[in-house]
């Protein structure tokens, strides 16, 4: 699992070459950077905000589930591009250039009186997967709480660079039909409210070169659901935000700037970026077998994200 995130990571960063120019202005470098980087970030949060539930029904005491999922997001063609005109003191004769994330040829650029040109991508990003272990145990009043963890893995990549990546996430589930007099005990359905939190950390060193991507992702659901025989039908509607911090140069001593190619930063560099807080619904599917549970949802949002799970579960 953690080779899969740090595959991710490497395919990512890997594509960013520039030609030489210097960038001191740091609102400037911001303004640049969020409009290169933050489809990744967004991508990212959204895809860490799914894979947290597969019916609305908390476990009893004592009950417990471990689950592996997979979330797959669909990128959307639009956060693949960027517009450098859109950008303060920044031109060009090219309307779109890639991001972070996308694939094409590179915009030329003018800034200050100095142009630069940015990279030709051969290969951007359609879907981005992410593999999470997913727990959750029963305490009181029918509520549960959830967690999941990648632990911190550290790999080499040769002449790509070697780092860090880790993951972990707390939530919960609680069951609001039990404070609805006559109504609650009557309705066959399952009704709870669900919330998370997952953060995502990295460190990654290129070249000696210090990169810091770190995600910080939140969601809140309503889910409802209904049990017969062996099949879950469950569906929610919630609210997703994500902040994604892009730091670099803090633990160098023999640079003075940050290098992505021929682009240069002076360092430190340090940038939060905040994801656009959207509207989410959720419609999923879950199969049990004695203590064996196989699950599938689809997230549809700005960023969609299918959803596929297995796991054993005591409830």
């Amino acid at each position: 699992m953690p080779r899969i995130l740090t595959i991710i990571f490497i395919l990512l960063l890997n594509q960013t070459v520039f030609s030489q120019i210097n960038m001191q202005n740091t609102v400037d470098a911001k303004a640049f950077l969020h409009e290169y980087l933050t489809p990744l970030g967004e991508s990212l949060g959204a895809t860490l905000n799914n894979g947290w539930y597969n019916t609305a029904r908390p476990h009893r005491f004592g009950g417990f589930d471990a689950t592996i999922t997979l979330n797959v997001l669909n990128i959307p063609g639009s956060k693949k591009n960027f517009n450098p005109n859109s950008i303060e003191n920044f031109s060009s004769t090219d309307q779109l250039s890639p991001t972070i994330i996308g694939k094409g040829n590179g915009a030329t650029i003018e800034y200050e009186g100095e142009q630069f040109t940015m990279p030709t991508q051969k290969s951007g990003m359609s879907f981005l997967p992410i593999p999470t272990l997913n727990f959750g145990v029963g305490i009181f009043k029918k509520t549960e709480i959830n967690g999941r963890y990648v632990p911190n893995y550290k790999y080499n990549g040769g002449f790509i660079g070697k780092g860090e990546i880790s993951m972990w996430g707390l939530g919960f589930k609680h069951d609001i039909l039990q404070w609805i007099p006559i109504i609650g005990d009557a309705i066959p359905l399952s009704l709870s409210l669900q919330g998370g939190y997952t953060q995502l950390n990295t460190k990654i060193n290129i070249i000696d070169q210090a990169v810091n991507i770190d995600v910080r992702a939140m969601n809140i659901n309503l889910i409802v659901s209904r049990n017969i025989l062996i099949l879950t039908g469950y569906a929610s509607v919630g609210y997703n935000s994500a902040t994604t911090t892009f730091s670099a140069g803090e633990n160098l001593s023999n640079l003075d700037s940050f290098n992505i190619g021929d682009l240069n930063f002076d360092l430190p560099v340090s940038m939060t970026f905040e994801s656009k807080n959207e509207i989410r619904a959720n419609l999923g599917l879950r199969f049990t077998l004695a203590v064996l549970a196989l699950q599938a949802n689809y997230t549809f949002s700005e960023y969609p994200v299918t959803t596929i799970g297995v796991g054993v579960s005591l409830r």
